[in-house]
């Protein structure tokens, strides 16, 4: 059997590892190691890639701004920040008809600048925002897929996990990808609240309200969320004027949100003990992911499957926008049972090489920081695309009343927005690639 083919059953060896539940990043490493073997046939050279790619891949100083911005997602948590933002934004549209469910997404938009990870951001925000949708009447079904939805900003506001993976990937610059995906994230905001608006006017009796605050406590619900505004400013800010690296500015993150935290009151030895266990464990895997990914993409190159496929698709005489819209598809598909970091590290090594062959007028730049946005919105399409999308199981686990049913009728008209607002963004490149002119 040549490389080609050997790489070409592994994917579907993969898929079904995983499916019987073993952890992806073990899979990933399985999988690479033992194709290495049977191209190789013996086992010495493939544990010296193993010792390789192991030493290569957690020597990387790009690397280290992951566990910093882990960290400061867990600050941001323990200073109350996610529920101050909950709060200043339901204190202005609170009283509207659908207005809490908007606030809950324009909190989760604003967690998302502080946290970088979609299953964090909704889980944090599931915690925050689920006792008062209840609390102000809104039906069970629209809570969880509005806090579902709005989870998946946690990744498209920079500073994002997983653009930084892409950045490492790729070998773009972190900080022009964390400003191209700012406007795409604002569009994915302002999108789901014109379909709460719009699902208000349809099913009224499933919204609900709570009373008007009077202007003084809107300003001050306003002023609680300053270290927010402040700390963004700060790490994206400070990034892309060159004041400091990706990992320096996460450290200036991790740090801001800490003070916060503590002047809060809600950091403390005990939370700050807990808050780096959580990050170590949550490091600890991915890593692990990482690593995986790093193998088996190893086995990858030595199989010649990505170059091998980038030039039978060069030569197969489809259009580029054809190739493109493929791929994003599978991205949707994949989103529904893998996370996002999975995603990318299993699949940019494949479909980049291909759709990099391909002419779409744009410099190799532009193209790289385009398709890594869309790439990064179709991946969180997955994420709540019925029937397995995991931001659905996050939020319906914390909501034990409501049947997954209702959430999977009340998330569809969030998925119709995200394709709408993805077949724009493939429409007119010049929305993401634009801030790379300044």
């Amino acid at each position: 059997m040549s490389g080609f083919e050997l790489a070409a059953w592994s994917f579907p060896i993969l898929l079904l590892l995983i499916f019987v539940r073993i952890p992806i990043g073990l899979a990933m490493l399985v999988c690479g190691l033992v194709g290495a073997w049977l191209i190789y046939g013996t086992t010495a050279p493939v544990l010296n890639q193993l010792k390789q790619v192991t030493y290569s891949t957690f020597s990387s100083y790009s690397l280290s701004v992951i566990p910093l911005f882990l960290l400061m997602g867990q600050f941001a948590a323990l200073g109350g920040l996610s529920q101050a933002l909950f709060k200043a934004a339901e204190a202005w549209i609170g009283h509207r008809k659908g207005g809490v469910a908007m606030a809950a997404v324009g909190a989760c938009a604003g967690f998302g600048a502080i946290c970088g990870s979609s299953l964090a951001t909704a889980a944090t925000m599931g915690q925050v925002a689920l006792p008062e949708l209840k609390k102000a009447g809104y039906a069970g079904g629209i809570s969880t897929a509005t806090l579902a939805a709005g989870g998946t900003l946690g990744i498209l506001i920079p500073p994002s996990v997983v653009l930084v993976i892409y950045a490492i990937l790729t070998e773009q610059n972190i900080a022009k990808l964390f400003l191209a995906a700012f406007v795409p994230g604002i569009l994915a905001a302002i999108g789901y609240v014109i379909v709460i608006a719009l699902y208000a006017r349809m099913r009224p009796k499933e919204m609900g309200t709570v009373p008007p605050l009077p202007m003084a406590e809107r300003w001050k619900a306003t002023a609680r969320v300053w270290p927010v505004l402040l700390i963004f400013v700060a790490v994206v800010g400070g990034i892309y004027l060159g004041l400091f690296t990706p990992t320096e500015g996460a450290a200036v993150g991790a740090f801001g949100t800490g003070v916060a935290a503590w002047l809060s009151g809600g950091l403390n030895r005990k939370t700050l003990v807990a808050a780096v266990m959580g990050t170590a464990v949550a490091t600890g895997m991915i890593f692990m992911i990482v690593l995986g990914a790093g193998v088996y993409n190893t086995f990858l190159a030595l199989s010649q499957l990505p170059q091998q496929a980038a030039q039978m698709v060069a030569g197969s005489g489809l259009s580029p926008m054809v190739v493109l819209v493929s791929i994003l598809v599978i991205y949707v598909v994949l989103g529904c049972f893998m996370d996002s970091l999975s995603m990318i590290l299993l699949t940019i090594p494949v479909f980049f090489p291909i759709v990099t062959a391909l002419d779409f007028g744009m410099t190799p730049e532009e193209f790289a920081i385009w398709f890594g946005v869309l790439v990064l919105i179709v991946v969180e399409v997955g994420l709540i695309t019925p029937p397995v999308g995991m931001n659905l199981f996050v939020i319906n686990s914390m909501a034990k009343d409501v049947p997954i049913m209702a959430t999977y009728r009340a998330v569809m008209p969030f998925v119709a927005s995200d394709f709408i607002r993805t077949a724009i963004l493939v429409a007119f490149p010049s929305i993401v690639v634009f801030v790379l002119r300044f």
